[in-house]
């Protein structure tokens, strides 16, 4: 048996090549981005498809995968070609950041202050019905004979 010729896998590009001489290690990718111009080719190109495996032989040769084709041809019927055309890519929008957490706490902390304020107000409540039925002076009337002397 011949034997078979050995293939690289990973690094493809100058970019992709070993920081250092092991071969193990490469640097890390950037995420591709599109031009709105580039996608509209491409779902254009898509469309006009006519033949089995046509847009598959699309993709491999254009390095794509199909949910790329998938959400640009979304992205078309929602926004229309003038708005994909103006349509900035932004990233995702962070679920967890300082602000959502900080909102969270607060919110905790306004609820356990309000139980505890519910929880005083009847506690006076109590106090005074206990001084009106001992028939001691309420807080309210030592105020009022200390500002009145």
């Amino acid at each position: 048996m011949m034997p078979m010729p050995s293939r690289t896998r990973g690094a493809t590009s100058p970019a992709d090549q070993p920081e250092s001489g092991n071969a193990e290690v490469t640097r890390r990718g950037q995420r591709r981005r599109f031009s709105a111009a580039f996608k509209l080719r491409i779902v254009r190109e898509a469309e006009s498809c006519t033949e089995s495996g046509e847009i598959g032989a699309l993709l491999r040769r254009e390095g794509l995968y199909s949910s790329h084709l998938g959400k640009w041809r979304e992205a078309l019927a929602r926004h229309g070609e003038e708005g994909m055309l103006t349509q900035r890519t932004v990233g995702r929008p962070k679920s967890e950041g300082p602000s959502r957490k900080e909102f969270e706490k607060l919110v905790r902390e306004k609820a356990r202050l309000q139980k505890r304020l519910a929880q005083a107000e009847l506690i006076i409540d109590v106090q005074k019905k206990l001084c009106t039925i001992l028939g001691l002076p309420t807080a309210e009337e030592t105020l009022d004979d200390e500002s009145g002397s």
